[in-house]
Formats: structure tokens, sequence, C-alpha cells
């Protein structure tokens, strides 16, 4: 099953490696199609057609899918309460994590500092 978004989904743990191991900058949202995840999705969607971060691969991943252990169970999610989990990936390896919603502001800042 597989999130109503516009965003490349990641449905697979194999696909979540393929993703975070072969692109250098890599925003995944881990939620459900729920009023604290849409609006992030939607921001996510519009830097992602903006031409500005071509740098960033965005995906998101159902967080019911089984498989999304692979972000649930991340310590830097370990005390994450409210959904979306959004991770953001460098290299491989996390570089900043945020649950709940986030508005375009919150995840410019993060895009710009961690992925210049």
């Amino acid at each position: 099953m597989l999130l109503q978004t516009n965003l490349k989904h990641i449905a697979t743990e194999d696909d979540f490696n393929k993703i975070i191991n072969e692109n250098e900058n890599v925003m995944i949202c881990c939620g459900r199609m729920g009023p604290m995840c849409l609006p992030v999705y939607d921001v996510m969607e519009e830097f992602e057609n903006s031409g500005d971060y071509n740098h960033v691969g965005f995906r998101d991943m159902l967080f019911d899918n089984p498989d999304a252990h692979v972000i649930r169970n991340l310590p830097e999610c370990s005390g994450f309460m409210g959904l979306p989990f959004t991770v953001y990936f460098k290299n491989g390896k996390v570089v900043k994590a945020t649950s709940s919603i986030q508005s375009a502001e919150q995840v410019k800042e993060i895009l710009d500092t961690e992925f210049k």
C-alpha cells in the first residue's frame, strides 16, 4: 500500500536502502494521509517542483507499512510522539529528524542547512 501523494514512494526496505545509498541528499516523510502529514507532503511537492532543490530526493513512506520500521526504529525517532516522522539523510546517514507538522519555512531551513 502506498500513500496517495505526487511524491515518489518507498514501499520496501530494499527501496529505502537503495534510495539513501544512491542519493547524497534525501528527505523521507513517513506518515499517513492525516491532518499533520498532508501539509508536509504538500511542502515537499512544492520544493521538488520548484527546481531549487534538484539535489534532494523527496520521498514518502507509509507509516503502517511493515517495512517502515527502517524509519520508525531509528534512534533519532525514538522520542517522537506525532506523525509524520520526517528524516533527512546525507550520504546514507541521518543528519536531522523531525516529527509532527512542519511549515515550509521550517523545512526550507533544514534543507538549506543540511543539504547546502
